[in-house]
């Protein structure tokens, strides 16, 4: 709308000059102006010319301010197409990239890639199961080679040289179940278990001699080795020679019983490093705690393995004939 305004304005100008021009000639022909003049001022925009021409002078002006309201009328013609002319190419690049912006959003659905406002994605799921998976694998494979190593090291203690011979066993003299006194030397040359207790014990002295004496058995069968069981009392009060004497025929013939004096039972057992005490005491009738532990002593009456009340039979024996069985090597 504004242009068609501007043409219209132009087309008036115009003709307004071309009557005015009309005009000035008129009054050229009568005042005979020079020619060459008129051009010259025409050129230069110089209108020093006589009161005469003053008509001419002012359309000569009014020319000029029209050929610059021409101009600048083009020019902003001009102006204005091409700045609607980039608008529209803006319009049309913006709408190029939002169409590019919806087909490359529709190709990331489609291909699986992570959206922009989307919660989890596969490839976060796929690297947090990755991960934990790891550290279940790391975890299991430290606890593997801790179990390992601790295996190891017990192995290792296990199998370690010893650092010495423990203290335990001595020279004693007692009296045997026939009434004869004895040393350790009188059992030398043969494997002996001890085992210490008393005659009057409820239930676990007789538990741990039938123990031994089916383990003497089995010994024998496994080895060929006879081995002597000893039964030393720790109640030298009320254990007799005799008391002694028929108290171990009941579990074995060869079991040997030995007794003494309150002296020599605890000199014997300080030896061997055996705790006993008595227990309850009613008059005559008391008990006596003791150590629950057998001895294996070697022919030169060394000691060599302690057994404990863990071990049963079977243990006992195995335990036994392997200790020959080096000492042999």
């Amino acid at each position: 709308m504004a242009s068609a305004l501007c043409r219209t304005a132009s087309r008036l100008r115009t003709l307004q000059l071309c009557r005015r021009i009309r005009v000035s000639g008129d009054l050229l022909s009568t005042s005979s102006p020079s020619p060459a003049c008129i051009s010259d001022a025409l050129r230069h925009g110089v209108f020093s010319l006589p009161r005469s021409f003053l008509p001419l002078n002012c359309g000569i002006e009014l020319l000029k301010m029209d050929q610059r309201c021409l101009i600048s009328t083009s020019a902003s013609d001009t102006t204005s197409k091409s700045d609607t002319k980039s608008s529209d190419k803006d319009e049309k690049s913006e709408d190029s990239e939002s169409s590019d912006g919806g087909s490359n959003q529709k190709n990331d659905r489609g291909s699986g890639r992570d959206v922009r406002g989307a919660p989890v994605s596969w490839m976060s799921f796929f690297l947090l199961f990755a991960t934990g998976a790891g550290l279940v694998y790391y975890y299991d494979r430290e606890k593997k080679r801790h179990i390992e190593d601790i295996n190891t090291k017990s192995i290792a203690v296990k199998e370690g040289p010893s650092a010495g011979k423990a203290a335990i066993g001595g020279p004693f003299s007692l009296i045997r179940d026939d009434g004869k006194r004895v040393t350790e030397k009188d059992l030398m040359g043969t494997w002996t278990i001890l085992y210490f207790g008393f005659t009057h014990c409820p239930d676990i002295c007789p538990d741990e001699l039938i123990k031994l004496a089916a383990a003497i058995d089995k010994i024998k069968e496994k080895s060929g080795v006879d081995v002597v069981p000893v039964f030393i009392s720790v109640d030298p009060e009320r254990d007799t020679a005799q008391q002694v004497h028929e108290y171990v025929k009941e579990f074995h013939p060869k079991l040997i019983g030995l007794t003494g004096s309150p002296e020599e039972i605890k000199s014997v057992a300080r030896s061997y490093r055996v705790y006993y005490m008595k227990t309850e005491e009613e008059d005559s009738d008391y008990l006596v705690d003791h150590s629950i532990v057998m001895y294996l002593m070697s022919p030169e009456m060394n000691f060599v393995k302690f057994y404990g009340k863990n071990h049963d039979v079977d243990s006992l024996t195995e335990g036994v004939v392997k200790e020959i069985r080096q000492y042999r090597k």
